[in-house]
């Protein structure tokens, strides 16, 4: 399962890109959503204007619990976590990871609105590459370290 996250708005952004963004749906800087790896290369059409990696089971539970919403903008809460069958947030972030349970089974809400990064991104800015020092692109497993200063 993969997390992107939009880095760069909307501005002279060529429309199939734009489009191919919406359909993440990341209509906003700093959204993340989670997508499978059938949606690969939706991201990649829009890999200069969002970063991306695989996101692991203990930072998915802190974003579950800190920036899932259900409809309404109601937090998610020991009563949903009970309703659905789970024990804690750790547990659904796992059937999550796994393909067990699907975000949208579970009606939560698919796009997590996340702070800008504290200390802020890398060095190279937000026009570069992740590979060169930027922040663009596929990151892998360093999306864990983005998204813990983002939470």
């Amino acid at each position: 399962m993969f997390a992107v996250i939009r880095i760069r708005g909307s501005i002279k952004v060529q429309k199939k890109i734009n489009d191919a963004l919406e359909i993440i749906r990341l209509h906003r800087v700093n959204h993340m959503s989670l997508v499978d790896d059938k949606s690969r290369k939706m991201i990649e059409k829009g890999k200069d204007y969002v970063t991306f990696g695989e996101i692991n089971e203990e930072v998915l539970a802190k974003v579950l619990e800190k920036w899932g919403r259900l409809p309404g903008r109601k937090r998610l809460g020991t009563e949903f976590l009970k309703e659905k069958g789970f024990k804690d947030f750790a547990e659904m972030a796992k059937a999550i990871i796994e393909g067990k349970k699907k975000i949208k089974d579970l009606e939560i809400k698919p796009v997590f609105r996340l702070h800008p990064p504290r200390k802020g991104f890398e060095r190279k800015g937000i026009k570069k590459s992740y590979s060169i020092g930027g922040v663009l692109g596929y990151r892998g497993e360093e999306i864990n370290k983005l998204i813990l200063k983002m939470i």
